[in-house]
């Protein structure tokens, strides 16, 4: 009976550690394979027949004693804990993997050792190709260049927006612009973050130097480090001597995309190359000076990740020279109308569409939506229904059914406006706006206040559009 269930329990483990997506591998005493895994044969393709019952080294030629992850912990009985390791197998595969690896004991003796590995062979070309054609443009540049350093595209021209708290943020860029200091943006997933960043640079005296950015959240650790700071040949299996993002960067602007996301370790680093203006490959003795503008950006309040601790309070201090806010769409409905306008020739132009505009039901609802998605939904929605319809006015129904159900929830009343395609599309988004406005204050009966509450803008601005609608 007892025999019956050590056999049933010894298949069902080996079901289970069959069927799940990370690599294992696991090694005897002696260094021969006893275990290797579904996941682990794809990483490697190899037929797990070629790999149990075989020593790791007579498998994978690419390795020795010392740099094989297995047979160390094999030697040490010490755990290695998210390990970087590039290896070629049997038949010439090469293959990049972040690995965990540990000792197996009975008792207080080492009778083997166990691996769980992740494939980033693809992260890893990925960031490589990024790293070399940054370092090509580097070396291709000579003499003066054109605004826009390497990769920046944008300029605070392509800021698009009137409400005073999108001309507040662009004022404060062009301060920002103007100096040397690092910079640190907040701001909700697509309102504009790097948008902002490349007008800054561009508006510089790094303008002709290099633009790089990097959001620290799309790598995982250790290769964010090797990708920010360079390697050095040897620093780990597979290692060569690369520059970083943080060389090739020198003269110009580098820019952190959710650097809260970085590990506390690599803060910390970060930390000592903005203080001393020098960075040391991962591996590598020596040291080297550049002379980098870092703009870092956070679509979580800094106050909540310090509080959370996922961002070094001095660090945060060390960034927050400059402190610019981007308000999320919702609080600055002003930039609606313009952007309606923007997004429509930006469409026309692309898809060769022929959208004259808005009704004035789709204007109400933009106004009446909340814009979880920033700036960045709105366009992607006028895209959308430029695809759909293709010429003339968008109506309702050419939104996602979602967009009119929020709205509708956040409206005070529903106001219908009898549409003349003769009449200028500013006059009917002045009126319906108008009408918007004075329901608003009728439903809440004079309170300006809770008028400006429905409707989703600041109290101040609802007074100076009351103003200008007095007779």
């Amino acid at each position: 009976m007892d025999e019956g269930l050590g056999v049933l329990g010894g298949a069902l483990f080996h079901t289970v550690l069959n069927s799940v997506d990370e690599a294992i591998h696991v090694v005897n005493r002696d260094g021969v394979t006893v275990f290797y895994n579904h996941a682990a044969a794809d990483l490697d393709s190899l037929d797990p027949r070629e790999v149990i019952g075989k020593h790791l080294l007579e498998v994978y030629p690419s390795l020795s004693a010392e740099t094989s992850t297995l047979l160390t912990v094999l030697r040490t009985g010490k755990p290695l804990l998210n390990q970087q390791q590039t290896y070629v197998t049997k038949k010439g595969t090469v293959v990049t993997t972040i690995r965990s690896t540990l000792p197996l004991l009975a008792g207080s003796e080492v009778v083997g050792s166990v691996e769980m590995s992740k494939n980033v062979t693809r992260i890893k070309e990925l960031s490589e190709k990024l790293i070399n054609l940054q370092l090509e443009l580097s070396e291709r540049r000579a003499g003066p260049r054109k605004v826009g350093g390497q990769s920046a595209l944008y300029t605070f021209d392509d800021i698009v927006g009137r409400d005073p708290k999108t001309l507040l943020v662009k004022e404060m860029g062009m301060r920002a612009a103007r100096s040397n200091s690092t910079v640190l943006v907040y701001g909700d997933t697509g309102t504009g973050k790097e948008l902002l960043v490349q007008a800054i640079h561009n508006a510089g005296r790094r303008c002709a130097a290099p633009f790089i950015a990097q959001n620290c959240a799309a790598l995982p650790e250790t290769l964010v480090e090797g990708l920010l700071f360079g390697t050095a040949k040897g620093a780990f299996t597979g290692a060569e001597d690369r520059p970083g993002l943080f060389e090739l960067a020198d003269g110009g602007t580098l820019y952190l995309d959710e650097i809260n996301s970085l590990a506390p370790d690599l803060q910390a680093k970060l930390l000592r190359v903005l203080q001393d203006g020098r960075v040391r490959r991962v591996g590598d003795t020596r040291v080297r000076h550049v002379d980098v503008r870092v703009i870092a950006s956070m679509n979580v309040r800094p106050e909540e990740a310090l509080a959370g601790r996922k961002l070094r309070a001095d660090l945060y201090y060390r960034l927050n020279v400059v402190y610019i806010e981007i308000p999320p769409l919702r609080e600055r409905p002003d930039d609606i109308p313009v952007l309606v306008q923007h997004f429509i020739r930006k469409c026309n132009d692309k898809l060769g569409s022929s959208i004259v505009g808005v009704t004035p039901e789709v204007f109400e609802m933009f106004l009446g939506y909340d814009w979880p998605g920033n700036v960045r939904e709105l366009e992607h929605c006028i895209e959308g229904a430029a695809v759909v319809v293709g010429e003339g006015f968008i109506r309702p129904g050419d939104l996602p059914p979602h967009l009119g159900r929020s709205a509708a929830r956040g409206i005070p009343g529903r106001l219908t406006i009898a549409l003349d395609p003769a009449t200028p599309l500013r006059k009917v988004l002045m009126e319906t706006e108008a009408r918007m406005i004075r329901s608003a204050v009728e439903q809440s009966r004079g309170n300006v206040s809770r008028a400006a509450r429905t409707l989703g803008i600041p109290r101040q601005t609802l007074q100076r559009k009351l103003k200008a609608l007095r007779p």
